[in-house]
């Protein structure tokens, strides 16, 4: 079992790189990675323009097991906005625009992977 949990760690881990590439690629400056709050971590953490983006990452190798989307449960949601809340706050960026993205990856054992990005995914 701690096999399996490290395994998709590393896939994880392999998705937020790859989502940071991409986003920068479209104008995004990484601020900050693997956020720990009260209320659970946030993967990525951008810039773009004047607005501060949380970034939500999911790496499937398939979608045997559901869309990546399906992966935030209501309950997901409401943690990843609570932990976005909480980085606002201690930070001190009380007037700065903000939104939660997700960014889904898939990739099919040797093919190129397939990025989806959704602004305001969750609000």
């Amino acid at each position: 079992m701690a096999k399996l949990k490290a395994n998709y760690q590393v896939i994880g881990r392999w998705g937020e790189e790859i989502a940071a590439n991409y986003l920068q690629g479209q104008g995004y400056e990484i601020l900050d990675r693997n956020v720990r709050t009260a209320y659970g971590e946030l993967d990525l953490i951008a810039r773009f323009n004047d607005v501060l983006v949380f970034v939500e990452v999911k790496t499937r190798r398939s979608t045997a097991y559901g869309l990546a989307e399906e992966a935030i449960t209501q309950k997901k949601a409401t943690h990843i906005l609570q932990s976005a809340q909480a980085y606002i706050l201690s930070n001190n960026f009380p007037d700065i625009d903000w939104r939660i993205d997700m960014i889904s990856i898939y990739q099919a054992k040797g093919k190129k992977p397939v990025i989806s990005h959704i602004e305001n995914a969750i609000h």
